[in-house]
């Protein structure tokens, strides 16, 4: 619960500042590595992360009460549909709420790819997530390469070919 006060804290002190859709990606020079995980979507289905090593993989952090968030959702969508065919993975890890929630969010933002469940927000607290919606791009080797903090238009061309290059890197 404490977790939630903060980052609850963090998203009103951060809307002003970043309300409107955000550009680009912040780049992370130390490449930190990205906390492994294991969470249930709301089908009672597992996510290892770890399980996605040697994907370039696009992890959103976001709940069904935070405006940015479901704006951004869309373009999520939009952008999965482009990179799902080229062996980019999105998950959208939902921080303290419960199935009811997203399923209640979903029937009005339909999405195809996987929406995890925080309940207890020790996911987000381990990837050091200070106000939602806070997105990740880890790269095959398991690093975190990129921060978006707040929302973005995910399918806009300079975002692609930002996460389409991290891909081509050796």
């Amino acid at each position: 619960m404490k977790k939630m006060f903060w980052i609850l804290l963090s998203f009103l002190l951060l809307q002003g500042q970043v309300g409107a859709t955000g550009k680009g990606l912040t780049l992370l020079e130390d490449k930190p590595p990205a906390p492994d995980f294991n969470l249930k979507d709301v089908d009672g289905n597992s996510y290892r992360f770890s399980d996605l090593k040697g994907r370039v993989v696009i992890v959103n952090f976001w709940a069904t009460w935070c405006p940015p968030c479901r704006a951004e959702m869309p373009s999520m969508q939009r952008a999965w549909e482009q990179l799902r065919e080229e062996g980019v993975m999105m998950l959208a890890v939902d921080v303290g709420e419960d199935e009811d929630a997203i399923f209640e969010f979903t029937a009005s933002y339909p999405v195809e790819f996987p929406i995890l469940m925080d309940t207890e927000a020790s996911v987000s607290e381990a990837w050091e997530v200070r106000g939602l919606p806070t997105t990740f791009v880890v790269d095959q080797w398991g690093r975190k390469v990129y921060r978006a903090v707040g929302g973005r238009e995910w399918d806009a061309p300079e975002l692609l070919k930002t996460i389409r290059e991290l891909k081509e890197v050796p």
